[in-house]
């Protein structure tokens, strides 16, 4: 079975250095690049199974990166950054990154969140034992065990974290999730003050379900004041 392979993208040596090792303890194959554009030369070059991303490199820092990778990829990508402000993670997730890891950090929590991220997007050994069945709606199924979605017969490109909320509330329809909710189920730990974090995701899942003939877009309802819920219309 092949090494899960990880793109570590950071300016500091030192910093690629400790987390190659700690991911090769963990048998994963890594590669390394030290600015962002051999980030995006090689991520686009090879298939990955993940990307460790550096916030602030110099030239192309990792917002350019991870904006540029995610018009090609839907890689899963864990962000690292020294600026642990409220702003800074909205918008890494905006731009699409799955995690976001507060330096300084513990290398073990990193290979934590790496496995833990891995299992959610079906990652060689470290793959869930999923449901085989999909769930199907008018205009809408949902692959959960090949993680796939298929809007009018054609497949979308959904984020990982993006495929978690929908799966997450199209088991549970007519549920009303709130924001908290959604981040501590969806996300598995809180992030204090990041409720926008849903509303973008949300916005990009309609967006991205809007591509079919019927607006299945409207199966995600806001239920103003409360939250969101996955509506399935008679």
């Amino acid at each position: 079975m092949p090494q899960p392979r990880i793109l570590v993208v950071d300016d500091e040596e030192r910093i690629r250095r400790l987390v190659r090792m700690y991911l090769e303890r963990s048998g994963f194959e890594v590669v390394e690049a030290e600015d962002g554009a051999k980030a995006v030369e090689v991520a686009l070059e090879q298939p990955f199974s993940l990307i460790i991303l550096d916030l602030m490199l110099p030239g192309m820092d990792g917002r350019d990166v991870c904006s540029q990778i995610r018009q090609h990829s839907d890689v899963p990508i864990v962000m690292l950054t020294a600026a642990g402000d409220e702003m800074n993670r909205i918008h890494g997730f905006e731009l699409g990154a799955d995690d976001y890891v507060v330096k300084p950090f513990s290398p073990r929590e990193l290979i934590m969140r790496v496995k833990a991220l891995l299992k959610r997007t079906g990652e060689s050994e470290y793959a869930k034992a999923e449901m085989h069945q999909a769930l199907t709606f008018p205009g809408l199924v949902i692959h959960i065990d090949a993680r796939r979605v298929e809007v009018d017969g054609s497949e979308i490109s959904l984020t990982p974290k993006e495929f978690d909320l929908l799966v997450y509330m199209a088991q549970r329809p007519d549920k009303v999730f709130s924001r908290e909710e959604l981040l501590r189920d969806v996300w598995n730990y809180q992030f204090y003050g990041d409720q926008r974090t849903v509303d973008t995701h949300i916005k990009r899942l309609r967006e991205k379900l809007g591509q079919a003939s019927e607006p299945v877009s409207q199966y995600i309802v806001t239920v103003w004041g409360v939250g969101y819920k996955f509506e399935v219309a008679l």
